[in-house]
């Protein structure tokens, strides 16, 4: 009677261990940012990291503490108890004018002075100092309750910001001194991004380094015509129009000036006329004597480093000079050697990829022009110029220096185009040396000495490790070690990557497939490519999932196949890589993603009679694209925020790849949807957001009436109120109905 309890026992225990152990499945709430699960399901981080000098610290919600370099062990330097306390009593000292509210998280705290215990925090309408050796508020400075933009300047404790299209600066106490003229300028933005944040653009402040100056961007958009968008949220729509300079069209006017911050004198740059020229990468020279630009054509193929006086606005000269048929896209700004002021790293893609150079003020260069490696590229060095690195890959990021080692401290695919590693590189002898591991992506930040890096690690068989990483290839010291969580919750499909030849028959190109859930290799399971293929993105990484999305991983549970190319075109491969397109986008990327589709027909388990296409942005023109030039290849294909017609988008963006209509009207015909709006066969569905300020709703529109005059049928989604993408509740609102639309017309 006992053994037969014991088996019983036995076997129920074993049946609910089984139980147990079966992984569930997953919803869009579990995949999709804006879930109400989301961010349980990635891997675990260390917010708030950052270095204190070259101490590493962590801000949290209740806390800032030091982390020891050697062993990871934590010491609380500031609690947001004591910061409020001293909040509170700061109120009364400096008897603001507007009530100054408690702290509510220590998380968005930094410590800009390696030899100060002192934070600095925005907090409702004031800009705080706070003193964590002495327990006090040393220092507050009164911003507008509408300031944006905001740049903190280190070394004089000012922050510029702006407000609507002002620009300020902080002053002592309560005052801000306004940069540009108080009186309304129609049209004139000063301090901000200019360009639409194209040539690595993403701020309009540029303090010099020692606070002396403060360089700013000023953007005369009076002559660019407005693009009416319309707010329907108003009790009567509301107009609300932007500033949109389309392709061939009138661009704004970009002037650069320069504020004295002891004087209060503003002085502008004397470049000349600006029309149609792109003032990019402003750098300040070490002295403060000097600010360096890199000055482009509006055709974009003649780019010139300038050098002028700061304090004058006068042109000293051209220091270098390049040329290329297609485009030249400078995206850096100049980076000085802290042990030598008289050089600095300029970075160029004149040898095909994007390397180091560094140039030496004191010394001329040869006054003559040469080719460069890539093809068309030619160049003019008037000052002298010796390259860091070569071959064929590309240095993505100058992370800073080991001033100690004479060393500089990059990212690079050098290992692979599908990641990014950290080499320490020596400046006199060229050598690199790989730091941290050789698999994966590394974002990492370095510290003050360039002694150690914080590095965040990921890859497909890492979810994430943090690492304390010291540049002279000793121990590093482990912080964090995560896993998966979905790993070890859900059910998940099997994702592979390879590569295939391109449609040229020489490139080679990566994909990432998806097979689905429960994969039986008897069935026929219809798929779907998942496209971007333009410049600057790249689809493919080894990383979490190989970068798939939570809506791919999705699919697949569903039973779709799910594959991704990154065709020509696209980022990390090369400007050849790229520029192959130029003047005729859509047709070379279009051809590689239909190897990605004959590359699908070859596998026995995919249902060739329904291949699906999904993509946004450039991925929404190229779906589009797809379905009509190629529409008995796509069945069911969903475009969000497409380029229809490229004379529609904006002069920087387009121009570069397309030149201009007048220039080019047989490329922007080859790429007008609406030409080919009459040969759609399959289900097209365009969901869009109803104010994009980048892909504006005409391109849509003007697409549904090609539809209908053509007699074809296209479906339409609008997401009033959105821009180009959709965020929080609303993209999970997004993935379910584009899911809908594939459950309908694919499966």
């Amino acid at each position: 009677m006992k053994r037969i309890f014991f088996l019983f026992f036995l076997c129920c225990m074993t049946t609910l261990a089984t139980f147990a152990q079966e992984k569930k499945t997953y919803t869009l709430e579990d995949v999709i940012p804006g879930g109400n699960n989301y961010f349980n399901l990635v891997p675990k981080n260390i917010p708030g990291l950052q270095w204190w000098g070259d101490v590493c610290v962590r801000a949290d919600v209740e806390n800032i503490r030091s982390i020891q370099l050697k062993d990871g062990r934590e010491t609380i330097l500031v609690t947001l108890e004591e910061v409020n306390q001293a909040i509170e009593k700061g109120q009364k000292s400096y008897q603001l004018s507007h009530e100054l509210k408690p702290l509510r998280s220590l998380m968005s705290a930094s410590l800009p002075w390696a030899e100060r215990q002192v934070i600095v925090f925005q907090q409702n309408s004031y800009w705080v100092e706070y003193d964590f050796g002495q327990k006090k508020i040393t220092n507050i400075s009164r911003l507008n309750e509408k300031a944006a933009n905001l740049d903190f300047c280190t070394t004089n404790g000012k922050v510029a910001y702006t407000v609507g299209n002002g620009l300020f600066v902080t002053d002592e106490g309560e005052e801000s001194h306004q940069i540009n003229p108080s009186q309304t300028e129609e049209g004139v933005v000063y301090g901000q991004a200019v360009h639409r944040n194209e040539f690595g653009i993403y701020k309009g402040t540029f303090w010099s380094p020692k606070g002396s100056y403060l360089a700013f961007y000023r953007m005369d958009q009076s002559m660019v015509t407005d693009y009416p968008q319309v707010n329907t949220s108003t009790r009567i729509a509301t107009l609300e129009p932007d500033k949109y300079p389309m392709a061939g069209m009138t661009s704004h006017k970009v002037t650069v000036g320069v504020y004295n911050v002891k004087t209060g004198k503003v002085t502008y740059l004397q470049a000349g006329d600006p029309t149609d020229r792109y003032f990019t990468n402003i750098s300040w020279s070490p002295d403060e004597q000097h600010i360096y630009v890199i000055e482009l054509n509006r055709d974009q193929n003649h780019a010139q480093l300038v050098c002028y006086q700061a304090a004058t606005g006068e042109r000293e000269g051209v220091l270098y000079e390049e040329k290329n048929p297609k485009y030249v896209e400078p995206q850096h700004p100049l980076v000085f050697l802290p042990w030598d002021e008289s050089k600095f790293i300029y970075q160029s893609q004149r040898d095909g990829f994007n390397h180091l150079y560094l140039m030496d003020t004191k010394a001329k260069g040869e006054s003559a022009w040469k080719n460069g490696k890539l093809e068309g590229s030619t160049y003019l060095e008037h000052l002298k110029v010796t390259p860091l690195t070569q071959g064929d890959w590309l240095v993505q990021d100058i992370l800073g220096f080991n001033a100690g080692k004479k060393e500089i401290i990059i990212g690079s695919t050098e290992i692979s185009p599908l990641q990014t590693n950290l080499f320490s590189l020596n400046v006199k002898t060229g050598k690199r040396t790989l730091l941290g591991e050789k698999d994966g992506m590394h974002r990492a930040s370095l510290s003050e000495s360039g002694t150690y890096l914080i590095d965040n690690f990921s890859s497909f068989h890492v979810g994430r490790e943090i690492t304390l990483l010291p540049t002279n290839g000793k121990k590093r010291t482990t912080l964090l070690k995560a896993d998966d969580p979905m790993a070890s919750q859900f059910k998940l499909p099997e994702i592979t990557i390879g590569t295939f030849k391109a449609a040229d028959g020489k490139t080679d190109l990566y994909y990432r497939l998806i097979k689905p859930v429960d994969f039986d290799p008897n069935k026929k399971y219809p798929a779907i490519i998942y496209v971007y293929g333009g410049p600057h993105a790249q689809l493919i990484h080894n990383t979490r999932f190989y970068d798939a999305r939570g809506w791919d991983l999705y699919m697949a549970q569903k039973g779709y196949v799910m594959l991704t190319v990154d065709s020509r075109g696209s980022d990390n491969r090369g400007q050849a890589f790229e520029n192959c397109t130029f003047r005729h986008l859509g047709v070379e990327e279009m051809k590689d993603q239909v190897k990605g589709a004959e590359f699908l027909k070859s596998l026995s388990y995919v249902d060739g009679e329904r291949i699906g296409v999904h993509g946004w942005s450039f991925g929404g023109f190229m779906t589009t694209n797809l379905m009509l030039t190629y529409p008995d290849i796509f069945k069911v294909g969903v475009a969000g925020g497409p380029v229809i017609d490229w004379k529609f988008y904006e002069v920087m963006y387009g121009e570069r790849y397309m030149d201009t209509p007048q220039s080019n009207p047989e490329g922007y015909k080859g790429s007008d949807l609406k030409q080919k709006a009459g040969n759609l066969k399959g289900r097209l569905e365009i969901i869009i957001g109803g104010t994009d300020p980048t892909c504006v709703p005409q391109h849509s529109y003007s697409f549904l009436r090609a539809c209908i005059e053509a007699g074809t049928h296209p479906d339409f989604f609008v997401y009033p109120e959105d821009g180009h993408n959709m965020m929080g509740r609303d993209r999970v609102h997004l993935h379910e109905h584009i899911t809908r639309y594939f459950e309908d017309h694919l499966k």
